[in-house]
């Protein structure tokens, strides 16, 4: 499908698909059962480019469109969506934000490094009792001199116990999202106290932690953006985030029907290889298109970014179909592969696993139905 790609976005793929070769898909099937990528891998993405796609080269960025972003996104989720998590945050919510709504000063501070991949950055919104209602947050921020004192818990969040920074949300004001702010925290600053979240069904490689924060002193220069403009802020981010899970949930569909295609090729019953066999066919039938339509929406998203037009709605489209297909694209390459795709052996049980979450962060699919359902009536179901 590389009818629509240019010259530099079709070298930029070949590039992400050889790292992605080389560097990634060999190891995931280790990292998933050890709970822990190669921390190396970091710096190897910053080597690349990858990690500072789309950031001007001013700021220390690589540069580059978005459709080259999700080019890269989905061979990262091909190889180990663990690894793709990492780009997506850190680059994807982090650097990007900061390119975004940074002062001089917090660009020239942290963007060559989190380019580089000296840096690595955490995204802390949700918390335990606020995910997808986000304006309900609690953590709180209040005013001491020219500093902030940071009070509150945060959950759920990649990169946590890896991450140099913290984009974080607190509450400097009343309830709702007008009262939120946003912040850019070392997490080596006393007082912020991270733990690592074990025992997830998927994703098991990425570190995912739990934030405290106890007093923690940041100085107003920490500040992202307006004080109070960082519900905004966030959804803005999450909303060009959601194309980045939707690449990567293409990645996953694409890596479950090379896998199911090649399987059903060498694995022979009733005499002849299972590719001969019409349900066998109905179910590669069935993932070929969904990936396909997928990867199709995720590039029109990337495309009206590039040309500066609205796409929330078809972000939301997008994020949608492409994590629920690379569900439906996991779970049919396990019934291809029968017994075989429940033993880790294979890469389609740990697709099916890792799959599944990316019907939930960054948006549910049902958060996104109802952002969908807005957009065609004008009629908010929150």
């Amino acid at each position: 499908m590389d009818l629509h790609l240019s010259a530099e976005q079709a070298a930029v793929r070949r590039l992400a698909a050889d790292f992605v070769d080389r560097e990634v898909a060999p190891h995931a099937a280790a990292w998933d059962r050890r709970e822990a990528v190669d921390p190396g891998i970091v710096g190897r993405l910053g080597e690349v480019g990858f990690l500072g796609l789309t950031i001007p080269e001013e700021y220390g960025g690589s540069g580059g469109d978005h459709l080259s972003y999700c080019l890269v996104l989905e061979e990262l989720g091909r190889g180990d969506s663990a690894v793709r998590g990492i780009v997506s945050v850190s680059l994807g919510l982090v650097a990007k934000s900061i390119a975004g709504y940074g002062t001089p000063e917090q660009r020239e501070r942290w963007l060559p490094r989190l380019c580089r991949g000296d840096l690595l950055g955490c995204f802390a919104l949700t918390e335990p009792d606020s995910g997808s209602d986000a304006a309900a947050l609690t953590t709180r921020a209040v005013p001491d001199g020219d500093d902030w004192l940071i009070t509150g818990r945060k959950t759920f969040i990649t990169n946590g116990t890896t991450a140099d920074v913290a984009l974080l949300f607190a509450r400097t004001g009343g309830p709702g999202h007008r009262g939120i702010t946003a912040f850019l925290i070392p997490t080596d600053t006393p007082g912020l106290h991270r733990n690592e979240i074990h025992g997830k069904l998927g994703l098991r490689g990425q570190a995912t932690a739990e934030l405290t924060l106890d007093a923690v002193r940041v100085p107003d220069a920490a500040r992202l953006g307006d004080q109070g403009g960082g519900f905004r802020l966030a959804l803005a981010t999450l909303t060009k985030g959601r194309m980045s899970v939707a690449a990567g949930c293409v990645g996953i569909a694409q890596g479950c029907l090379d896998a199911a295609v090649g399987y059903a090729g060498q694995r022979t019953q009733f005499g002849k290889p299972i590719a001969g066999h019409q349900l066998v066919q109905q179910l590669l039938a069935g993932i070929a298109v969904d990936t396909a339509a997928a990867r199709l929406l995720v590039w029109r998203v990337a495309d009206l970014i590039d040309r500066g037009q609205p796409f929330a709605t078809e972000a939301s489209m997008a994020k949608l179909f492409a994590s629920e297909a690379a569900v439906r694209a996991a779970n049919d390459a396990i019934q291809v592969f029968g017994g075989y795709g429940y033993i880790d052996e294979y890469p389609v049980g740990k697709y099916l696993r890792d799959a599944r979450v990316a019907t939930l962060y960054e948006g549910t699919s049902q958060i996104q139905q109802l952002l969908i359902g807005r957009a065609l009536t004008g009629v908010n179901a929150f």
